[in-house]
């Protein structure tokens, strides 16, 4: 996956719901990148007060974000 033009589609509090998301999208052909800071899991907290990030390359945006809405995600 080309990460050099990567767009936030959804931020969430938990890791758990950013990986669903990426599931719904990765089923559907699209590539998908799950973004956080927490220390590499050492402090897991940090993901609700900085948010964990669903990302995809700027031209699946559109369509990524259609699945995710089809979902209510």
């Amino acid at each position: 996956m080309d990460k050099t033009h990567l767009v936030t589609l959804r931020s969430f509090s938990k890791e758990m719901d950013a990986d669903i998301a990426k599931q719904h999208l990765e089923s559907a052909g699209i590539g998908a990148f799950v973004r956080k800071d927490d220390y590499g899991g050492m402090q897991p907290y940090l993901q609700a007060a900085q948010g964990v990030f669903l990302e995809v390359n700027e031209k699946d945006s559109e369509k990524a974000e259609q699945i995710l809405k089809a979902r209510k995600i």
